[in-house]
């Protein structure tokens, strides 16, 4: 029988072993050592490049919103924001301009609302289904097939709306234009499906099981369950799904681009063409007009519009999100 005695001292740490004829010797264990001078340095430099990758986003973002910023104070120098919010035209690359952001934002915003009538119903059923009614190899089988639906270029969604979509639409709305919001808002609404689906399932999946077993012991259906405990307790996930899925929406580029035409005049009718923010942003980029003119600092007061509609969305989700968060 061999007994370990501790010590509080610098000496070595010694194994107490009995021997035939009640001889006892004392035999030293291994000294046990903290981390030596060089793992230090290497703790300490693994630990200032994740602080680095860390501070990077935040310094990014910070540069995005500083150049916004600086430029698009150059812009409001010469038009006033007054004009910029209220004026119903948006003119600033002919002789007569006018410089009112509404047509622009009345396009992004009708957009966005037709992809999201679309998406978010399809995405949450989908969700609904692959958490609690696929089974697990239909899952592991619909839910990579349905993200691969994002490795598509946008530029084959944008001519699939305008060369596929619209004709097609046209059957049934023989008056609908060649370039329209409606088809373009469609494609938009296929594109975040996955994004909306896949975060939601994982916000249903990760409530506990316990909660559903409560629902059947007190006699729900599967659909009671799913519809009354499963997604009102997933909701700040389903939330963040939804957030995501706007940002998408409304910065979505080359499907506008090529499908909703790039005619800047307020309406909210979707079978009509139109000018989005972004599109607006790839027509002026291409180079046509002179660095620092006024016509070329829309483009930097247009990006901050868009931003700060996507920053109003993302604190109302965030605000949500907090609201229905459930903790288990």
């Amino acid at each position: 029988m061999s007994l370990v005695t501790h010590r509080a001292s610098n000496r070595p740490v010694t194994r107490e072993t009995s021997l035939p004829g009640g001889v006892h010797r004392l035999s030293p264990l291994p000294r046990l050592r903290g981390p030596g001078l060089l793992q230090r340095w290497q703790e300490r430099a693994i630990q200032a490049t994740l602080f680095l990758a860390a501070a990077s986003s935040i310094a990014i973002t910070l540069g995005i919103v500083g150049i916004l910023g600086f430029e698009s104070l150059a812009f409001f120098k010469q038009v006033s924001l007054f004009t910029f919010l209220t004026d119903t035209q948006w003119t600033p690359l002919f002789d007569d301009a006018h410089y009112g952001i509404m047509p622009l934002v009345a396009g992004t915003a009708t957009v966005a609302a037709v992809a999201l009538c679309l998406a978010l119903p399809v995405g949450t059923i989908t969700a609904i289904y692959l958490s609690e009614y696929a089974p697990h190899r239909v899952r592991e089988v619909v839910k990579p097939f349905l993200e691969l639906l994002t490795a598509v270029p946008t530029v084959v969604y944008g001519y699939f709306a305008l060369l596929f979509v619209t004709p097609l639409l046209r059957h049934f709305i023989p008056s609908l234009p060649g370039f329209n919001m409606l088809s373009a808002g469609l494609v938009i609404g296929v594109m975040i499906i996955p994004y909306v689906s896949s975060l939601s399932e994982d916000a249903m999946r990760a409530v506990p099981m316990h909660l559903r077993e409560a629902s059947y012991a007190m006699g729900a259906t599967r659909f009671q369950t799913s519809t009354r405990v499963v997604f009102p307790a997933a909701l700040s996930g389903v939330a963040a799904a939804y957030v995501l899925g706007f940002s998408r929406a409304i910065g979505e580029t080359m499907v506008v681009a090529i499908a909703a035409g790039m005619q800047p005049h307020l309406t909210f009718n979707p079978m009509e063409p139109a000018a989005t923010i972004t599109a607006y942003i790839v027509q002026v980029s291409l180079g046509d007009l002179p660095h620092g003119s006024l016509g070329y600092q829309t483009i930097f007061a247009a990006g901050l519009t868009l931003m700060l509609m996507t920053l109003v969305f993302n604190i109302g989700g965030h605000v949500l999100r907090k609201r229905f968060r459930e903790k288990y």
